[in-house]
């Protein structure tokens, strides 16, 4: 930790800005994917641990559904896509 304290202190601040732009720009796209495509806001699931796997779980899909580009739509559409074709949701599993 000592190492990246030193690292950020020798940046201007015109560079920490840029840095911290470009790492929340990021953060905030990847929660409205999560948010949006797969309602992650909504989920109650409060049980020990099973928050912390269904996140994992949800980024797996984020990925297998955003490397899938046959079908030329955004995270939701091509999630209700798989829902309703069982053809398609192999192709994003499998990536045949």
């Amino acid at each position: 930790m000592g190492g990246l304290i030193q690292l950020l202190a020798q940046l201007s601040a015109k560079e920490l800005a840029r840095a911290a732009r470009t790492h929340w720009g990021i953060e905030n796209s990847l929660h409205w994917k999560l948010d949006v495509g797969m309602r992650e806001d909504d989920c109650r699931i409060r049980r020990e641990g099973a928050a912390e796997v269904m996140a994992g779980v949800r980024h797996i899909a984020i990925n297998q559904l955003q490397s899938e580009t046959s079908f030329k739509k955004g995270v939701r559409a091509k999630q209700m896509k798989a829902c309703r074709n069982t053809a398609y949701l192999e192709k994003v599993l499998f990536r045949k």
